[in-house]
């Protein structure tokens, strides 16, 4: 048990149950996923469901194997994460259809697996995947989302939200090579997220269309969200973890205090019952989750509180608790009837199809708060944290 964590636990052993109840899951959806020729996203009817090569979430897989190897120090799993690790080889020579996306798909594994092993091929991946992002930023000072796969639409200016959890793989470029461009790409887009997506009262737009030639702010269409203005809770967790992030790489305090702008605003959204709504800005019906906010925002409310003074993060450190626990008793699944934990993860408020499904992210930081919570020190958004110096929070 952490001992950071373990006195905001009601129930000690919750933890070290999760552990259990994640070992006997995931040795079931390694079996099922060993049964497939793609890495596990979602599920239909019981199974995965077929899933292509590039898809934006397939580093979360393997990611969480390395969680659970750490966690039980089973092999079954470090097998399980070098396995699907190579199978991304083939998005990496496919690297057209790539996006913003390099950080979710390579630092978190293969970034951990060259951490734990110095596996020169992992590096390779890792490096070559924030070259890939580097070369995605507008010298206007953000970093483009995504591509054009609408030909009647041109995206070259659209930045959205989630790419503040891709950015440690640009602080991760810098830390290793000793080259600062990167970690200047990465703050300059943080320092514009500052600026146009997080409004004052610690809500966040999810998308930002600049004009791509002049940087000059044009429109915040509502994307995942319920419409232009409100708050699509997976953003705002993004948001929150990101500049959380943010600050542990540079050290910057005003990456910290946007973290907890927008924290303070997640909490008082979510009080009543700890249980996020997709959007917290929705209609009252239908009652739409989405554990996957839940789930990120807790992890990134933990790490923030271990960034502040204890008495100041000690609410952080709750609110995640409670959030992990409400979302475990609501919506967790435990028995082998479908290869996936978490049942109330939604797309986008407006994908029909994709309302309380399961998604592969949604189990990942779950598990990833749950090993927090067991005293997991290593940061897979910072496998390189104590190679750094002073913790990482450079002067």
């Amino acid at each position: 048990m952490s001992d950071f964590f373990g006195k905001y636990l009601h129930n000690l052993s919750w933890a070290s149950e999760m552990k259990e109840k994640l070992d006997r899951k995931m040795r079931f959806c390694v079996a099922e996923a060993r049964k497939a020729d793609f890495i596990p996203y979602t599920t239909e009817n019981g199974k995965f469901k077929p899933n292509f090569i590039n898809w934006w979430t397939n580093g979360f897989w393997p990611a969480m194997m390395w969680q659970m190897f750490r966690m039980t120090g089973d092999s079954l799993y470090r097998e399980e994460a070098v396995r699907t690790e190579k199978m991304l080889d083939e998005a990496l020579r496919n690297f057209k259809k790539l996006d913003h996306d390099m950080g979710f798909l390579w630092l978190i594994q293969s970034g951990v697996h060259y951490q734990l092993e110095k596996n020169e091929d992992s590096y390779d991946r890792v490096f070559f995947a924030a070259n890939m992002l580097a070369g995605r930023f507008n010298p206007n000072g953000f970093i483009r989302a995504w591509n054009d796969w609408d030909p009647s639409m041109d995206r070259a200016g659209w930045a959205i939200v989630d790419c503040m959890m891709n950015l440690p793989l640009l602080y991760w470029a810098t830390e290793m090579t000793g080259d600062p461009r990167y970690r200047l790409i990465a703050m300059t887009h943080a320092d514009t997220t500052m600026k146009y997506f997080v409004r004052p009262d610690g809500s966040c737009n999810h998308i930002v269309i600049f004009d791509p030639e002049t940087g000059e702010f044009l429109d915040n269409p509502g994307g995942q969200g319920f419409v232009s203005g409100s708050s699509w809770s997976r953003g705002q967790s993004w948001a929150l973890y990101g500049f959380v992030l943010s600050f542990l790489h540079t050290g910057k305090k005003e990456y910290l205090e946007t973290a907890k702008k927008v924290a303070n605003y997640f909490i008082s959204q979510c009080a009543d019952d700890w249980l996020p709504r997709c959007d917290f800005r929705q209609p009252a019906e239908p009652v739409l989750r989405d554990n996957v906010a839940g789930n990120v925002a807790a992890c990134g409310l933990m790490e923030l509180a271990r960034a502040l003074p204890e008495e100041e993060g000690a609410g952080y450190a709750r609110a995640a608790i409670r959030i992990l626990t409400a979302q475990e008793a609501d919506a967790a699944d435990w028995t082998e009837k479908v290869p996936a934990i978490f049942t109330k993860c939604t797309s986008a408020y407006h994908d029909l199809s994709g309302r309380h499904i399961t998604m592969n992210y949604g189990d990942y930081f779950f598990t990833e708060a749950v090993g927090k919570l067991l005293g997991e020190e290593l940061l897979f958004w910072y496998p390189n944290r104590e190679e750094n110096g002073n913790g990482g929070k450079k002067e």
